[in-house]
């Protein structure tokens, strides 16, 4: 009876564990669950906004003969579409603006606003301001092209814009796709967040055995 009791109590410790497991496995998934649709509602509504940009600049692009987009891109005080000349307005922007870390509209294209931020850094003791550029359109989303950094050519730092619009497309896709591979998750943790422990009759059968025993 002695050794009937002590297997018994060995295999009540064993479920006892084993149902702690799972009920850590339910919370952690719960909790995994929770961030998912959260993360897969944040990409959906960013991926709405980003998909009327898109739908926007479409309809709003023109094409050269080549078929690589026009740079119809307006400087805000600057007269003509010289190139060359917006490119040095825009070096000279990149290396005068102090936005004190706002955004500031400082033309446009395509009507997508052009911007400029500045964002403060400290290195040895020294306040560094590094101006960054963007572009936004209905959508509130900002697209940027080399990290929002101008290239010290003109003609180059003229056209950091109109590449930035060019990625309006890959930046919705990666968002869908981000979403497609989260959503795969979502059935298997709903089923272990709604699932029952099946072994709770084995174990009340057990605590039962014990208790006759004793």
């Amino acid at each position: 009876e002695l050794l009937e009791k002590a297997r018994l109590e060995k295999k009540i410790t064993t479920l006892e564990s084993e149902r702690q497991a799972f009920v850590r496995s339910k919370s952690s998934s719960r909790y995994k669950l929770d961030e998912i649709l959260k993360s897969v509602e944040k990409n959906s509504d960013l991926a709405e906004r980003i998909g009327k940009d898109l739908e926007n600049f479409k309809s709003r692009v023109q094409l050269n003969e080549d078929g690589s987009y026009k740079n119809p891109i307006q400087l805000d005080g600057v007269q003509g579409g010289d190139i060359k000349f917006i490119g040095k307005h825009l070096n000279h922007i990149a290396e005068t603006a102090r936005t004190q870390g706002l955004f500031e509209k400082i033309g446009s294209l395509y009507g997508f606003e052009v911007l400029v931020k500045s964002e403060t850094t400290e290195k040895e003791g020294l306040d560094l301001v590094q101006n960054r550029f963007y572009v936004r359109g209905e959508g509130e989303y900002l697209y940027h092209y080399n990290h929002g950094n101008l290239a010290a050519d003109p003609r180059l730092a003229s056209q950091n814009f109109i590449n930035a619009l060019g990625t309006i497309e890959p930046t919705l896709e990666k968002f869908q796709k981000e979403n497609e591979k989260l959503s795969k998750d979502i059935p298997i943790l709903r089923e272990v967040v709604e699932g029952t422990w099946r072994k709770e009759p084995e174990l009340a059968a057990l605590r039962s055995e014990l208790t006759d025993l004793d």
